[in-house]
């Protein structure tokens, strides 16, 4: 196995006089037996960082080492097949002419193993994969989390140092996505591999990951654990791409260490974590999570007015009308449940809450132009 380590990587595409930058300045360390997501929407750089990694494409700037072995920088790149990885695409990219067996065999035969080896190693990925007893039958005789557990096994197979999946459960309906979520993990504790996963799906990562790569406008915005990029943001970006967040504008009263008094809409006064930095006076906004407030029946110091009400199963999602009209979500357990126009009392617990400076908004800057 091997650890990856990325340095002041940078790629753009476009012709001879308009670049456009679709990956800058990235620096990413990866250790060995890792399951790492590459985590963000669309046109954030995440397939751009895995193409690279593969070697699909040569980088404009930066490095890219393997272990101790240099496999790429602009100088030239170590092609894909040379570089132990493995790799599993979005549409599966299985021989339909195959059979499960042939298609999982093919890039053992082309290694020139015998016949006795080819079979025992085809055995041990079917098993793997949870396919054992399908190796007679043909791609359309599969369903589609079977034709990606097919797509595993023929990367799997040929014992690569490190997994590269791209997207690779997202033609599969919600049921079979969960399953094959607890599958991959599963499957990556088993054997031990490197996985470097890509996706825009937030649940998805912090279900699979032991670290994810949140990523935005080619840029890296955190690399942390999942409990860190969720409860604990490094950035605006950050806070609002995971998940829901409240962002409610205020101002820093006073500070006291490492706390912070905050003024907010709605007559919102709490003490959060106050960032190296932040003095009073400053202008701030605060995210917090839907599930770090409470409602209660009675009114309190923070009173609002339901507004919305969702029914979600597993929990109520509520939007609560602060005075002054901010809007403030709120979700709670299903059997904890207020009407729509009642009054409601609001505790949020502000150990849980996140400052970041304010972001100037669309109307200001355009005064301001």
């Amino acid at each position: 196995m091997a650890s990856i380590t990325i340095a002041a990587m940078s790629k753009s595409y476009g012709g001879r006089y308009l670049q456009m930058p679709a990956l800058q300045d990235l620096d990413l360390a990866i250790q060995d037996n890792q399951f790492i997501t590459l985590l963000g929407p669309s046109g954030c750089g995440k397939t751009t960082t895995l193409r690279l990694i593969a070697g699909y494409v040569t980088p404009d700037t930066g490095t890219i080492h393997v272990g101790d072995r240099l496999v790429s920088s602009p100088a030239g790149v170590v092609s894909p097949e040379a570089r132990g990885m493995g790799m599993v695409f979005q549409n599966y990219a299985v021989w339909p002419h195959k059979t499960v067996y042939e298609n999982i065999a093919f890039g053992l035969k082309l290694r020139k193993l015998s016949s006795g080896q080819v079979r025992d190693k085809v055995e041990e990925a079917l098993g793997l994969v949870n396919l054992k007893g399908l190796e007679g039958r043909f791609p359309n005789e599969l369903s589609g989390g079977q034709q990606q557990r097919v797509a595993l096994a023929r990367s799997l197979v040929v014992e690569p140092d490190i997994l590269l999946l791209d997207e690779p459960l997202s033609n599969l309906d919600a049921k079979l996505r969960e399953r094959m979520r607890g599958e991959l993990k599963q499957l990556q504790r088993r054997t031990g591999i490197t996985f470097i996963y890509v996706t825009h799906d937030q649940a998805e990562a912090l279900a699979l990951s032991d670290q994810i790569a949140v990523m935005h406008a080619g840029r890296l915005q955190q690399f942390g654990s999942p409990f860190e990029v969720y409860n604990k943001p490094a950035n605006r970006v950050v806070a609002d791409f995971m998940g829901l967040v409240n962002l409610v504008p205020g101002q820093i009263r006073s500070v006291n260490g490492d706390s912070a008094e905050i003024e907010a809409d709605g007559g919102l006064v709490l003490a959060a974590p106050r960032p190296a930095g932040m003095a009073a006076g400053a202008q701030v906004d605060i995210a917090i999570r839907p599930e770090n407030v409470r409602l209660t029946a009675e009114p309190g110091a923070l009173s609002g007015t339901v507004s919305e009400l969702t029914f979600l199963g597993n929990l109520c999602e509520y939007v609560v009308t602060l005075p002054g009209g901010r809007n403030l979500r709120v979700q709670t357990h299903p059997l904890q449940q207020f009407a729509v126009g009642e009054s409601v009392g609001i505790v949020i617990d502000p150990s849980q809450c996140s400052l970041f400076p304010r972001e100037p908004s669309a109307d200001a800057l355009a005064s301001a132009a």
